[in-house]
Parts: C-alpha cells; sequence; structure tokens
C-alpha cells in the first residue's frame, strides 16, 4: 500500500514531541503539508525541522490551542485544512477526591474543547470540498478510565462520543472522522515519569516502560509500550485516501490492554 497526500494540507495539533510529532513526520512522510503546533518558538522550529527532513512541507503555529482565543489565531492563519489530527492532550495522575474544579475545567478545555472548537471551524471547509479526514487522538483511558485519573479518563470518553457525532453529521460525505485510541506509549511524557525508576533500577528505559505496563495495564497483550511510530501509523493510514470505509470507528493502538472485541 502507498499513501500518497501530496496535495493535502495537515494540521497536528500539539505536535512538537510524542505521538504528535511522530504523526506530523509520518503525514508529511506522505507528502502532505503539515502545519505544526506548540506553545513555545524554539520547540516547533525545532519540530519543524524534523517534519521537514521526512520529506514534506512544513511550517509552524506558537498558539495555546486549549484556549478559544489560541484556535481562533489558528485558523485565522490557516484558514483551511484537509487532515485535522486533534492530538494537543495533558494527562496528569491526581486522586478524585484532591482534583478541583480547576482542573476538571483545564482538562476538558485542553483535551476536548479544542478538538471541538478546530473541527467547528475546518469541518465545513471540508464538506464543501467533499473529502476530509479528522482524527481525535484518544485513549483506552476512555473505555478503561483509570482509577487514578478520572478526570482525564472522562476527557478521553469526550473526544470518542464527539468523534462519533461528527462522523454521523458528516454521513453521505467524503469527510471521514475517527478516535484512535493508543494504550502505553513511550513518548517523552511517559519516559520522563520513569526515569526515576531507570535511573533507580539501571534497566533500559523499555524494560521500565515494560514492567510498568505490566504493573498498571497488565491485560495488554504486547507486554509492553508501543511507539510512538506504532500510533502514528494507524493514525496516517486513517488520513489516507485508502481509509475511505472507515469512519465513526474507535481505533485501538492499546496492544490489546481493552479485552473488548
Amino acid at each position: 500500500m502507498k499513501i500518497d497526500l501530496t496535495g493535502r494540507t495537515a494540521i497536528v495539533t500539539g505536535s512538537t514531541g510524542g505521538i504528535g510529532l511522530a504523526i506530523a513526520t509520518g503525514l508529511a512522510g506522505c507528502g502532505a503539508r503539515v502545519v505544526v503546533n506548540g506553545r513555545r518558538q524554539p520547540a516547533v522550529d525545532r519540530a519543524v525541522s524534523i517534519v521537514s527532513g521526512a520529506g514534506g512541507d512544513a511550517v509552524g503555529f506558537v498558539g495555546d490551542l486549549g484556549t478559544a482565543d489560541g484556535c481562533a489565531a489558528l485558523v485565522a492563519a490557516h484558514p483551511s485544512c484537509d487532515i485535522l489530527i486533534n492530538n494537543l492532550g495533558i494527562f496528569e495522575p491526581k486522586d478524585f477526591f484532591d482534583t478541583p474544579d480547576e482542573d476538571w475545567t483545564r482538562f476538558f478545555e485542553v483535551n476536548v474543547m479544542s478538538g471541538v472548537r478546530l473541527s467547528r471551524a475546518y469541518l465545513p471547509g471540508m464538506q464543501e470540498r467533499d473529502w476530509g479526514r479528522v482524527v481525535f487522538i484518544s485513549s483506552e483511558s476512555a473505555l478503561n478510565i483509570p482509577v487514578e485519573m478520572i478526570h482525564y479518563g472522562f476527557s478521553k470518553t469526550a473526544q470518542v462520543a464527539v468523534a462519533r457525532g461528527l462522523a454521523e453529521r458528516m454521513a453521505g460525505t467524503n469527510v471521514t472522522v475517527n478516535s484512535v485510541l493508543p494504550g502505553p506509549t513511550l513518548s517523552e511524557g511517559l519516559a520522563e515519569m520513569l526515569r526515576p525508576e531507570q535511573e533507580k533500577t539501571g534497566k533500559t528505559l523499555e524494560d521500565v516502560a515494560a514492567d510498568f505496563v505490566m504493573t498498571h495495564r497488565p491485560s495488554s497483550i504486547i507486554r509492553r509500550a508501543a511507539t510512538v511510530e506504532e500510533v502514528a501509523n494507524m493514525v496516517v493510514y486513517l488520513s489516507s485516501p485508502q481509509a475511505s470505509a472507515t469512519t465513526g470507528a474507535s481505533v485501538r493502538v492499546d496492544g490489546g490492554v481493552l479485552s473488548v472485541i
């Protein structure tokens, strides 16, 4: 299968590192023009360089898309796109009884409303051109709510609901909307969280990540953390012409953590 996205413009939110950067790089490698986003200019500049090196055309947008003003500024700077990857997200382990209203609101604004606002802005153009792809990067935590961060699981479930509803709203068009549910993934965030354990044990980061998976997600079939590229590969496929019959789906890249068939 050869995925050709030449002539397509993709926006990948929160794409200066981790899964977002891997997605942006993968889309660029298929010929797409990619808008890379982050909150800090140096990080965006570095990501643009990496993505451009993959063979595509990349430009940067510096802005906080966890706010309405940030989303509006992105749309003003880039009023049209063919592929929208709602990847921006935050997570933080915190007990339910220690999680104040402000945290619930912040997670909802960043993880959910960023995708809502941008989808509302870009989907009409996709519908008018009768082609488009929207992907929400959710999580297996949308279905397997983590007791240590219920507020995060709630936001990921909301993403799945929005994606499904938008897919139905685009019925009869060549615009697809899907959500992707990664499991534990060895991104910079997880690596940083595991670094103290790695330094204490002397194990490789991959081995420490595998121990983490088997402790916190023992139902994992692959028994390790996924790589960011493994998640990105699925997103690139869903963004392609070849995925035209896949819409309204919650596609799992969870390593078999979820036992739902």
